[in-house]
């Protein structure tokens, strides 16, 4: 009876190569598509506070409104800090944190 041990080293599976897509002529990558998706998920984001919270205060967790913006719960966790900083029209804090960071947001104007 003759037994089989099987190392790492013997693994001969490769990762997929990447696809050159994202490279310009000069063969560096081209990262101004994400910027632009990054830019339009934070728009999309602030345009849904804005308008929850049209009539006074809003109060979310990003996972339960991740399906009406089309957006991860990760993907809003991120977006949020940053407008946070950047959207002068709304007052956006981080409120409470039980099994998930609650939001509040208000409109300033």
């Amino acid at each position: 009876m003759s037994t089989s041990h099987h190392t790492p080293a013997d693994d001969t599976r490769t990762a997929p190569e990447k696809s050159n897509d994202d490279t310009d002529d000069t063969g560096e990558t081209n990262d101004v598509d994400d910027a632009e998706s990054t830019a339009t998920k934070q728009q999309r984001l602030a345009a849904y506070l804005r308008e929850q919270a049209a009539d006074g205060e809003l109060y979310f967790k990003s996972k339960f409104i991740a399906d009406d913006v089309d957006l991860s719960a990760k993907e809003i966790g991120a977006l949020i800090l940053k407008l946070q900083d950047s959207v002068a029209d709304l007052s956006i804090e981080r409120w409470s944190y039980t099994s998930a960071t609650t939001w509040r947001v208000e409109r300033t104007n």
